[in-house]
């Protein structure tokens, strides 16, 4: 984070640092724990009052009013604890959904959903994977269905790993739709009240990480009927749409693991500055610094791919968006490194409960899957490659590093 930033992004960055530091750091549950909800009520006050609060979110709905393209700085400091982006309200999943409400969801959704949602008085969960053979990776595989019915739609299906549907207020639900009323058979995206009756929430899957509060259990929705204005933006839609949200959402989990990447490393470096082995302090050492080294330079490639991709979803969404899989993938991987080594410099304290750092490798081994696997996303920008070189050969052109073709990325 070396890129000089606008005033008013280095002024809200820094006052982040200090709060981490100063007031988040201090109530971090033991590791592996969960946040309290009581506990974090508290800290989000103090952060309202640091004014540090829900930093991407608009200033009418009460948040800091960052740009996307600056997103990153912040957002990292937030990740820097393991509780931050919650403490914060900028954490999964409810940080991509106020992002979407805000950019395709109308007035009356905003004021009903977004702002209760931004305030940090609710939280909510996004309804797409699905038990198998549903949704999941492919989302065209969707079986969840909604049904006009009059002036009411009904939606029927099963959902697996909602992440924060435990406690949530609502749902974004995602749902097959017929052609209807002029609109295309296709997928739709619905708000739906969690105290809908047709709403159950199912069974708790176990997980190894823990800083999602709500868990990600099953949820079933069993001729759940909604009012026509639960549509978020238009029927048929829904794929489309999911691709402003989880541009977004791919990156903002780089931002806040690449925190948690940088403390993971001081931690490590503290620890090995002190201590001495055969003679010599560890970071001494030829085979600890190179080690480090890898560690920086995994850390510095992650910010630098971030950065890039912040600029492109702020300028261009559809190249953001297909750029987003190459950082997801990079970055998911290159913080998992970061992690685990120093975790091995650190030695046995390293995987005990006298350090975090090996809950801190619970928390980010699961984003190797979570938002669509890194292989689907790998065959995904294969393809993209692939397609791009035999375009550029037809017409007789170079090859062009664009970052996408005519073909939408409907994959998470």
């Amino acid at each position: 984070m070396t890129n000089v930033l606008p005033e008013h992004v280095e002024n809200l960055r820094t006052r982040t640092h200090d709060f981490i530091r100063e007031v988040v750091i201090p109530a971090e549950p033991r590791p592996g724990a969960r946040l309290t909800d009581e506990a974090k009520a508290g800290l989000q006050q103090q952060a309202r009052a640091a004014g540090v609060f829900a930093p991407h979110v608009p200033v009418e709905f009460g948040g800091q009013g960052l740009e996307i393209e600056y997103w990153s700085p912040v957002f990292q400091e937030a990740g820097y604890s393991p509780i931050g982006a919650s403490v914060l309200n900028c954490m999964a999943p409810d940080e991509g959904n106020m992002h979407m409400l805000n950019l395709i969801g109308t007035d009356d959704q905003k004021i009903r959903y977004l702002t209760p949602l931004a305030a940090g008085e609710v939280r909510s969960s996004f309804a797409m994977t699905e038990p198998h053979p549903g949704a999941g990776s492919d989302p065209d595989a969707l079986m969840t269905t909604a049904e006009l019915r009059g002036e009411r739609w009904s939606i029927s299906g099963r959902k697996r790993f909602i992440s924060g549907a435990d406690g949530a207020g609502f749902f974004i639900v995602m749902a097959r739709t017929p052609a209807v009323e002029g609109a295309k058979a296709g997928a739709t995206m619905f708000l739906v009240d969690a105290a809908n009756p047709g709403v159950r929430l199912g069974r708790h899957i176990h997980t190894i990480d823990r800083a999602i509060g709500g868990g990600h259990p099953h949820v079933d929705f069993e001729d759940c009927l909604v009012d026509r204005d639960a549509v978020l933006g238009e029927v048929g839609l829904g794929f489309r749409y999911a691709q402003v949200r989880l541009g977004p959402a791919r990156l903002t989990h780089c931002m806040r693991w690449l925190g948690l990447a940088r403390r993971s490393l001081d931690i490590a470096l503290d620890r090995i500055g002190q201590r001495q082995i055969f003679g010599a302090p560890i970071d001494e050492l030829g085979i600890a610094q190179e080690m480090i080294a890898q560690s920086v330079i995994d850390i510095e490639t992650s910010d630098a791919i971030i950065t890039k991709t912040a600029g492109l979803l702020a300028t261009d969404g559809k190249a953001g968006s297909a750029m987003s899989s190459i950082a997801k993938v990079y970055c998911s991987e290159a913080v998992n490194r970061v992690i685990d080594r120093s975790i091995q410099l650190c030695g046995g304290d390293g995987v005990s409960d006298d350090l975090p750092l090996a809950s801190y490798l619970n928390e980010v081994r699961p984003f190797r899957i979570y938002d669509g696997s890194n292989e689907t996303h790998k065959w995904v920008i294969s393809r993209r490659a692939s397609a791009r070189r035999k375009k550029a050969v037809e017409h007789g052109e170079p090859f062009l590093a664009t970052l996408y073709d005519d073909e939408e990325n409907t994959h998470s």
